[in-house]
């Protein structure tokens, strides 16, 4: 698959995943609340996602392209998800559980539930 995104390239896909279609500009007023990135910075981000192939570019438009993502919010947490598993736990999903039960970051809500889970499945 496509190779992975920093943390500020996620947010500009967040925008994108939001708006379905945006300019530069657009993006940019979005994430000025959110961020202290220059303009230019932002820019770059974009530009390394066309790069990566998680941003399309239409340039039909003269004055402004307009960007949207390429894949999904839902493709891409798979992706990161299954990434992240093989990266730290050599693709085990109970080596994964294990380590979070045995460091007591589930509540017995959380396991109980995750239980029930097993068992539909």
């Amino acid at each position: 698959m496509k190779q992975n995104i920093s943390e500020s390239e996620l947010e500009v896909m967040k925008v994108l995943w939001k708006a379905k279609k945006a300019t530069s500009a657009e993006i940019i007023e979005n994430l000025k609340d959110k961020s202290e990135w220059k303009p230019k910075t932002i820019q770059t981000l974009i530009t390394r996602l066309v790069s990566k192939d998680f941003v399309n570019v239409d340039k039909s438009n003269k004055k402004s392209y307009i960007y949207s993502a390429s894949i999904s919010e839902k493709e891409y947490k798979n992706y990161a998800s299954k990434s992240f598993l093989e990266k730290l736990y050599n693709g085990s999903i109970n080596k994964m559980v294990l380590s979070f039960v045995k460091d007591k970051k589930l509540s017995k809500s959380e396991i109980e539930e995750l239980k029930d889970i097993l068992r539909d499945e």
